[in-house]
């Protein structure tokens, strides 16, 4: 029911910066943990950031800690994530989906209930 749509990435060189954004409608944007994960080829989708429904709380995987920024604009049910010194490892399709509070944690991926269909980074040497 939730519909999400990701927009923003490209291809950029490595140190560049990029911001992506999600547009949410159809749900009670307000109220849902939100978060970004992202899956190149031949690997598994990995977790990235996370933030609360208040935008209050955030939360980072190791890899992208310090470089990466995620926040919400409620008013305008959109989620971004804000991509500084970016590297050839973060390459990869970049997803974002709704909590659906069903307690597995937010770092994983089953925990939630509605994705967008993502949108490309490919960062070059």
């Amino acid at each position: 029911q939730v519909h999400l749509v990701e927009s923003g990435g490209g291809l950029v060189q490595t140190g560049d910066s990029l911001r992506l954004s999600c547009a949410a409608s159809g749900g009670t944007f307000r109220t849902s943990a939100m978060g970004w994960f992202r899956q190149s080829p031949g690997k598994e989708r990995e977790f990235v950031a996370r933030i609360s429904a208040s935008g209050r709380t955030t939360d980072y995987a190791d890899s992208v800690k310090g470089r990466f920024t995620i926040s919400r604009d409620n008013a305008k049910n959109t989620v971004y994530l804000q991509m500084n010194s970016l590297k050839p490892e973060d390459t990869a399709v970049y997803s974002c989906a709704v909590s659906g509070g069903l307690g597995y944690g937010l770092r994983t991926a089953r925990e939630y209930v509605y994705w967008g269909q993502g949108t490309q980074v490919t960062v070059s040497s």
